[in-house]
C-alpha cells in the first residue's frame, strides 16, 4: 500500500515538474498594452469597426493599422482611453446612428394578407414575404428592436421601429436582424434622410404605400447643392454634399423625406446692420422674407424652414438664427410657428 502511494506520488511530482518546465519553456508573452486596449473597448464584439470583434480591433490599433477612433460604439470616452494607452492625440470619434429606411406603418402601407405566426420578421418573411403589399417595407414585428443591446429602439403605435438617438451607439447589431435590409448607419450630423427603400416605379408605389418615394424628381430640382439623385426609381442623398438645409423636406409631396433635427432655429434680421440689399429675400426658397430695396427686411417664422441660406449670403451679417424656444420680433417674444413633421411626432410619443 505504501509502495503504491509512493509510486503515485513520485509520478505526480515528475509530471508536475514536467508541466512546470513546459509552461516556462513554451510560455507566450502577453502584450500588456494589448490587454489595456481590450479593457478600454466596449467588449460587445458588434463588428461596427469592420473587424470580427473587439480583440482583432485591439490588435489592429496596437500595431497602428487603424486609428484610435476605429470603434464607433464607445464614443469619445473610448477614443480618449485608447489614445492615452497608445500615447497619441485623440481623434474625434465618428458618430453614427441607425436609420430604418421605411416609415410605411399600418396607417400608410397596404397589406396583402394578415400574417399570423411567430412575432419575428425573419419568420414572417418566409411566409410569402410577410404580409405587406410593398415587398420592400418594414414588417413591423420588431426583430431589430429585440437585437438592440442598448434599448435604443422601440416599436411605435404605427408598427414602425424608432431609433432613440441618445441611446444608439452605432453598433450595427440591429441591421442584420432585418430581413428586408432596411437599416443603415448614417452619420449623426446628417439630419435629412429619404426613408424609403422601394425601387419600384412611382405608380406601383402609390398603390401600396402613401409615404413611399415615387421618384418625382422634385427633391432633385429644389436641392441647391445637387446632393440628391434618383437611381432605380429611388431618391438618394449624397451626404458629402448635403448641408441639411431641409428644403427637400418641405417640398416632398409624399412626406418621404424626414428631418431628424426637429424644430429648427428661425432666421431673424437685425435692424441696424441690414441695408435692404434684398439678397436674403431673393435667395429664400420659401418666400419667407419680405422687404423693399434699401428697407429693413422681415422674416415670416411660419414660412422659414431654418435652411441658413439667407444667413450664408448676407454681406452685412445681419441675419441671426434664433429659437427654437422663443423668436423675438419687434421686442415681442412669440413661439416659433414651426409644425413638427411626422417623424418629430413619432419621437414625441
Amino acid at each position: 500500500m505504501i509502495e503504491a502511494i509512493l509510486t503515485l506520488g513520485g509520478m505526480g511530482a515528475v509530471a508536475g515538474f514536467g508541466l512546470g518546465f513546459a509552461a516556462k519553456r513554451f510560455a507566450v508573452e502577453v502584450d500588456a498594452r494589448l490587454e489595456e486596449l481590450m479593457a478600454a473597448l466596449p467588449g460587445i464584439n458588434c463588428g461596427a469597426c469592420g473587424f470580427a470583434g473587439c480583440r482583432p480591433c485591439a490588435d489592429a490599433i496596437n500595431i497602428g493599422a487603424v486609428p484610435v477612433n476605429a470603434c464607433p460604439v464607445g464614443g469619445d470616452e473610448t477614443v480618449n482611453a485608447l489614445a492615452r494607452i497608445m500615447g497619441v492625440e485623440p481623434v474625434a470619434s465618428i458618430k453614427q446612428y441607425a436609420r430604418v429606411f421605411c416609415t410605411g406603418g399600418v396607417q400608410e402601407a397596404r397589406r396583402a394578407f394578415q400574417y399570423e405566426g411567430m412575432t419575428d420578421c425573419n419568420a414572417a418573411v418566409l411566409v410569402s414575404g410577410g404580409g405587406k403589399a410593398c415587398v420592400f417595407g418594414c414588417l413591423g414585428l420588431g426583430s431589430c428592436v429585440a437585437a438592440c443591446p442598448y434599448d435604443a429602439m422601440y416599436m411605435n403605435e404605427n408598427a414602425i421601429p424608432v431609433v432613440i438617438d441618445d441611446k444608439c451607439t452605432g453598433c450595427t447589431l440591429c441591421a442584420p436582424a432585418c430581413p428586408k435590409d432596411l437599416i443603415e448607419m448614417i452619420p449623426a450630423a446628417s439630419d435629412i434622410q429619404i426613408l424609403c427603400n422601394s425601387t419600384h416605379k412611382g405608380s406601383e408605389v402609390k398603390k401600396v404605400c402613401t409615404v413611399g418615394c415615387i421618384a418625382c424628381d422634385i427633391c432633385v430640382k429644389v436641392c441647391p447643392y445637387e446632393a440628391i439623385a434618383v437611381n432605380a426609381f429611388l431618391a438618394e442623398i449624397d451626404y458629402t454634399k448635403c448641408t441639411s438645409c431641409g428644403l427637400c423636406v418641405a417640398k416632398c409631396p409624399d412626406d418621404t423625406i424626414l428631418d431628424f433635427a426637429g424644430v429648427r432655429p428661425k432666421s431673424f434680421i437685425l435692424e441696424e446692420p441690414c441695408t435692404g440689399c434684398t439678397w436674403c429675400r431673393d435667395v429664400c426658397p420659401t418666400n419667407a422674407i419680405t422687404g423693399e430695396q434699401d428697407q429693413l427686411h422681415l422674416v415670416d417664422p411660419a414660412k422659414c424652414i431654418g435652411c441658413y441660406m439667407c444667413k450664408d449670403i448676407c454681406p452685412e451679417n445681419a441675419v441671426e438664427m434664433r429659437g427654437p424656444d422663443v423668436y423675438a420680433k419687434g421686442g415681442i417674444k412669440i413661439k416659433p410657428e414651426a409644425v413638427p413633421n411626422r417623424l418629430t411626432l413619432v419621437h414625441l410619443k
